[in-house]
């Protein structure tokens, strides 16, 4: 059941994070992008607040320890509200396929900060060769051209951040151990998302007289607050409970396979070469950090023939009734 549980939440978080950046480049067409977001978080804060106060008993619903505080701050402030405000801003630049890769490095900043912070997740040998894999994936997406420094190279730098913004959200909900569940965390902590947000968008002078308040964007902030947001969230921090931050954010590999066919398929949007060179790097550094060790005893055990008995034991032989003597 548990086992079960999870691969459904890693199946639902991987399709809804996916869609994501799909629904933001297509609603960045409509919104500026911090208010876009803290849009999205006023709607998903209102259906979350609404839902766990009449599914959870009183008891477990109010944050009452250090621990339980620390979990909502970090779901809230880092997992939630810094990261999505980077993606969406930094998403102005690049396509939602680029976008996906380069939040794809997730996977691979969470070892170094789990290093630090938490004590039975660890980066090993092979999860250092794996990071260095993503890196120089990484570095092949961005693909830094001094001709376009001021375009698509520094939206590409504000996903790497936003990156990193969840990585250490991620660890840091790990390291609390906070008794609330996953579902009220995630209530508490939009809140503190939403207002983050406007803040922001209110000193980079976002208005919301900007908005143009069509179909396609009523669609765009229903996804991204709904299945993008309750939803994808609820099974995210779901998941982190049940198999670590580390395990979790594998999730960030299938989400740019996500994107990128819905990019091709509901915005027109391709990818180049490089780009694609580049997520492939990335898929190693994933497999690397992702594989488990090889036992190489055992697996020389196994293609290794057992060596012939001395001469002077006696082989066993066939019973001529059809048992074996010793």
């Amino acid at each position: 059941m548990v086992a079960r549980r999870t691969a459904v939440f890693f199946a639902l978080s991987s399709l809804f994070f996916g869609g994501t950046f799909v629904a933001a480049k297509a609603g960045l067409a409509y919104f500026p992008p911090l208010l876009f977001v803290a849009f999205r978080f006023d709607v998903a804060a209102v259906i979350m607040l609404a839902y766990v106060g009449l599914t959870t008993p009183r008891a477990d619903l109010l944050p009452r320890t250090r621990s339980d505080v620390g979990a909502v701050l970090a779901t809230g402030v880092l997992a939630i509200g810094l990261t999505n405000a980077l993606l969406f801003v930094g998403q102005q630049y690049v396509t939602s396929a680029v976008a996906s890769i380069m939040y794809s490095l997730n996977p691979i900043m969470t070892p170094i900060f789990a290093a630090f912070f938490l004590s039975d997740e660890r980066l090993s040998a092979r999860g250092a060769a794996g990071m260095g894999l993503g890196l120089l994936g990484v570095g092949l997406v961005v693909s830094p051209d001094p001709a376009n420094l001021l375009g698509g190279a520094v939206g590409k730098g504000i996903l790497f951040v936003g990156a990193i913004a969840a990585a250490l959200g991620a660890v840091l909900i790990r390291r609390a151990d906070s008794d609330l569940s996953s579902t009220v965390r995630v209530a508490w902590g939009l809140p503190f998302a939403a207002v983050l947000c406007h803040l922001l968008a209110w000193t980079g002078g976002e208005s919301a007289a900007a908005i143009d308040w069509t179909v396609e964007a009523v669609a765009a902030l229903g996804y991204v607050s709904v299945f993008a947001g309750v939803l994808a969230y609820i099974a995210y921090f779901g998941l982190i409970d049940a198999a670590g931050a580390i395990r979790a954010n594998l999730i960030f590999y299938v989400v740019p396979v996500v994107s990128t066919l819905g990019g091709w398929a509901l915005l027109g949007e391709t990818i180049d070469a490089l780009a694609v060179a580049g997520f492939l790097t990335i898929f190693a550094g994933f497999a690397v950090l992702g594989s488990k060790s090889v036992d190489l005893e055992a697996l020389r055990d196994r293609v290794t023939p057992d060596p012939p008995l001395p001469d002077d034991e006696p082989a066993v032989r066939d019973d001529p009734r059809g048992y074996r003597s010793d």
